[in-house]
């Protein structure tokens, strides 16, 4: 059992960990949102109410955590320096960070290149926030899913450096490979992936 910390609990992403995690796992979640009201939470969760933006917000989240796990939309690059401070200061190491496919201009031609960081400006803040993650001395794994759907758990995973191999994947292939790399925090260690569907 592992005490995980969900940032972003509202998403559609951090959403499907939880539920996730709940149904796979004895996990014990925190969840970390700004409209924590909205959450109805059973005996394995607890909830925090908070701004990524105020460290004493994060630091009353970090307390006794095992891993953190951060989706969110914005300005993620400072969103990250927050949260890697606070797990610094906090003694919390694991941390799994998603960003989005394209910020290294991974994306071959076949698979649609316009989506890549050189002609899309708007992946500017997830790259901004995967260079901060990397250069932190966390044991991190950013993950960057592709477009999302519904399918089935049906993934590859290629590393940093590699052609990405998809332009899909689905929300609970996403879910799936947090799964693992929460229960096993040597899973893709201070690597960042690429999740698209097989």
């Amino acid at each position: 059992m592992k005490n995980v910390l969900i940032i972003g609990a509202t998403g559609t992403i951090g959403g499907a960990v939880r539920q996730t995690l709940l149904n796979e796992t004895d996990d014990k979640l925190t969840l970390f949102a700004r409209s924590a009201s909205r959450l109805s939470v059973g005996d394995q969760e607890s909830v925090i109410a908070g701004d990524v933006m105020k460290d004493a917000d994060l630091d009353k989240a970090m307390v006794g955590q095992d891993a953190v796990f951060v989706a969110l939309s914005g300005p993620l690059g400072q969103f990250a320096k927050k949260i890697v401070a606070a797990m610094d200061r906090n003694n919390v190491s694991r941390l799994l960070f998603i960003t989005s496919m394209g910020i290294y201009n991974e994306i071959p031609a076949s698979v649609g290149s316009n989506g890549n960081l050189e002609n899309n400006g708007v992946l500017r803040p997830y790259r901004e926030a995967a260079d901060i993650v990397e250069a932190s001395d966390l044991n991190y794994t950013v993950i960057r899913p592709g477009w999302f759907t519904n399918g089935p758990v049906n993934y590859e995973i290629t590393r940093k450096g590699e052609p990405f191999g998809g332009h899909d994947v689905s929300i609970s292939s996403i879910t799936d490979f947090v799964k693992n790399a929460v229960a096993d925090e040597t899973y893709y260690s201070h690597e960042s992936v690429g999740l698209n569907t097989k």
